[in-house]
């Protein structure tokens, strides 16, 4: 079943674009007050009791003792642009004028401005002689950097490391003394749904506040980046809240304040704090981070195609493309393999698979449990490093839905078209709204399986098509570009049986 994404932006407060008229966010007294009859028997309830009396009746001492631990960040940043900062009435915005040759032949080319741009942020101190995490989105475009402390004093601030896959950046200041307070880490794993959190930050501006609710899911992928693994909360969070800390009761930091879902209330994600502390001494050492990979693209598997491969479940991340040279071809992985497991580790789907595999050290040797034809296998795989520029071992999400042209590859078409293939066929039209449309097929796409039966010319492709049986789709692997991928295609007049 694929995700709807959730539509949700990171948190940080840009200085000129709004003024903060008023902001209210009460708490309730009775907060950590809880009810002593849970309604359980008396042992069990006693027992409740006694946890519940050591949770605090006030956030104010912890908040007193961590709050010098959080800081302010300011950053400034140079923006060129031919107009500068426009207002909303300006003529250049008006689409029919902005940016084209029209608008150009009467007012002629404006020479580029640069402007200067203030952000709001938030971070916390993770070692006395200045280090400090925040997010990275917060400082990635900054030629300045300045970080205020709860007491005033400010410094200025260097990029020590940055990651975008997970928006964690490390800053460092040069105090006088290396007598800086510091941040408790705690362990996020050990989070359940409901633990009381509260959150120190910058919001909007309003320095040093204090918020507070309970954890409301763990584990969410909201689309920021290959490896979410959020923590929601509904303690308040606002913009400039970026790359603040969220603390479990126990003073302990157990998060850092991320983004926030667009026009809600209540419902914001934070990075565990775990994530952090495995990135940080790449962050240190090599300003960047190393991350583990296969060399395989891959796709969750639904329902349609575990139907059409006969498979019990859905689980599993299968394989649509195995990259020449890479180490997962070195070991034996082929397209159309399933990956259900690496080590011990069970693997859920194909975003559980790039987040186990990147954490995997460079050069170590897994073993990487693979479906293929009803059978496991088991196979050593040696961990390469993550190019990133390669961007291969994406997750594809192919629609579940034959209205289309297809023409054999010669020379002649594979030249015109730049096609790698020179063999097989090739996807020359598609019907507007028809079966190939709704699955998600295109022009140039070419088809090298179907239902497993490999495609290498039209005859392949009209045997293919036409062979009988109670299939209502077609598994259909697809190469596009430099990956592959598979799709299921539902025969045209064809329904599903709802007894399934």
């Amino acid at each position: 079943m694929m995700r709807r994404p959730l539509l949700w932006k990171k948190i940080l407060v840009s200085a000129a674009i709004f003024t903060v008229t008023a902001l209210a966010a009460p708490l309730a007294i009775g907060l950590f007050n809880f009810p002593q009859n849970l309604g359980v028997p008396d042992a069990v309830a006693a027992t409740k009791r006694a946890a519940l009396v050591e949770r605090p009746a006030s956030l104010a001492d912890l908040v007193e003792k961590l709050s010098p631990a959080v800081v302010n960040i300011n950053t400034t940043a140079t923006v060129k642009s031919r107009r500068g900062i426009q207002r909303k009435n300006d003529i250049p915005n008006n689409p029919f004028f902005g940016g084209d040759d029209f608008f150009r032949r009467f007012f002629g080319d404006l020479p580029e401005r640069e402007f200067k741009q203030k952000s709001l942020g938030s971070g916390f101190i993770i070692s006395s002689d200045g280090y400090i995490f925040t997010n990275n989105h917060v400082v990635e475009k900054a030629d300045k950097i300045r970080v205020k402390l709860s007491d005033g004093k400010e410094y200025d601030a260097v990029i020590k490391g940055q990651d975008a896959n997970t928006d964690i950046a490390l800053i460092k200041i040069n105090p006088n003394a290396n007598s800086l307070p510091v941040v408790k880490f705690g362990n996020s794993d050990k989070l359940r749904v409901g633990d009381w959190v509260f959150a120190i930050g910058n919001p909007f501006g309003l320095e040093q506040t204090v918020t507070a609710g309970i954890v409301s899911a763990k584990g969410r992928v909201i689309g920021s980046g290959p490896y979410d693994n959020f923590i929601q909360t509904d303690a308040s969070i606002n913009p400039g809240n970026s790359g603040g800390p969220l603390f479990n009761l126990e003073g302990e930091v157990v998060g850092i304040n991320t983004a926030i879902v667009a026009q809600a209330q209540g419902i914001g994600f934070a990075i565990p704090v775990n994530t952090a502390k495995n990135l940080f001494e790449d962050l240190k050492t090599k300003g960047k981070v190393i991350r583990g990979w296969l060399g395989v693209a891959v796709q969750d598997i639904t329902q349609e195609i575990a139907d059409n491969l006969k498979l019990k479940e859905t689980k599993g991340a299968l394989v649509g493309n195995v990259i020449k040279g890479e180490p997962a071809e070195k070991a034996g992985i082929k397209t159309g393999d399933i990956i259900i497991a690496v080590d011990s580790q069970n693997i859920q789907d194909t975003h559980e698979l790039l987040r186990i595999v990147a954490a995997i050290p460079v050069g170590k040797q897994v073993f990487v449990t693979v479906l293929r034809d009803g059978q496991e296998k088991r196979l050593a795989v040696a961990v390469g490093e993550r190019k990133e520029v390669k961007d291969l071992a994406q997750k594809v999400q192919p629609s579940d839905q034959l209205g289309m042209t297809v023409q054999e590859i010669t020379p002649e078409l594979a030249a015109h078209f730049g096609l790698s293939e020179k063999s097989g066929v090739v996807v020359t039209q598609v019907k507007e709204r028809g079966p190939a449309d709704e699955a998600g097929l295109r022009t140039q796409d070419i088809l090298l399986q179907i239902n497993k039966g490999q495609i290498s010319s039209l005859k392949d492709y009209q045997a293919e098509i036409s062979k009988p049986g109670p299939e209502e789709t077609l598994l259909i692997l697809v190469k596009r570009g430099e990956t592959s991928f598979y799709i299921t295609l539902r025969k045209e007049g064809s329904t599903k049986s709802s007894d399934k």
